[in-house]
């Protein structure tokens, strides 16, 4: 069973209160239509658990497979430092069946961000060290395929459907937050 190696810190993008009672962590590649399936997912647990649960997302770009992977993460990163992050990390999975750098100063553009910006940050890769420093702490923790999850430090095995992630977060808070309640499954 794999462990976090690197706990949730304020260099992470995160949801939720630090002191809730589960961290939800994601190891995502933009590209990665198993990950653009499950967003949404997340977005149902998120909605569901509220301020019991914290979530963070980390890059963890697949570029051999995915080559526009690691230049959308490092959108994101460039969003994230004008505080737009989870906007642009919504539009780059909303738009993950087809991503381009033109794809990408269009998104950026959408939410409010300077395109010119963006195309100077991506050919001088201003945001890779954090991306980067994103996969590294994955390779670390044994992630080796995305989507990878994490609940309170120990690797989720199981599905990322809202119903198999949120028994498990259920599982993760028992005796720490005796108002969680378990999504009915389907």
């Amino acid at each position: 069973m794999s462990e976090l190696r690197f706990p949730v810190s304020d260099q992470d993008h995160s949801i939720g209160p630090s002191n809730a009672p589960v961290t939800l962590v994601e190891y995502g590649d933009y590209q990665c239509p198993h990950c653009q399936a499950a967003w949404p997912q997340v977005e149902q647990v998120l909605r569901h658990f509220g301020r019991n649960l914290r979530y963070a997302y980390r890059h963890f770009p697949i570029w051999t497979a995915h080559p526009l992977a690691k230049p959308a993460a490092e959108a994101a990163e460039f969003a994230g430092a004008r505080q737009l992050f989870w906007e642009m990390h919504s539009a780059l999975f909303a738009n993950a069946h087809q991503l381009s750098r033109a794809v990408l100063l269009t998104l950026a553009a959408r939410e409010g961000l300077d395109p010119n910006e963006l195309a100077a940050a991506l050919d001088l890769h201003d945001y890779a060290a954090k991306v980067d420093a994103d996969f590294q702490s994955g390779v670390r923790s044994g992630v080796n395929g995305t989507p990878c999850f994490f609940i309170n430090g120990v690797r989720h095995n199981g599905t990322y459907d809202a119903t198999s992630l949120s028994i498990a977060i259920e599982r993760a808070g028992s005796g720490k937050a005796a108002h969680l309640i378990r999504m009915p499954v389907a």
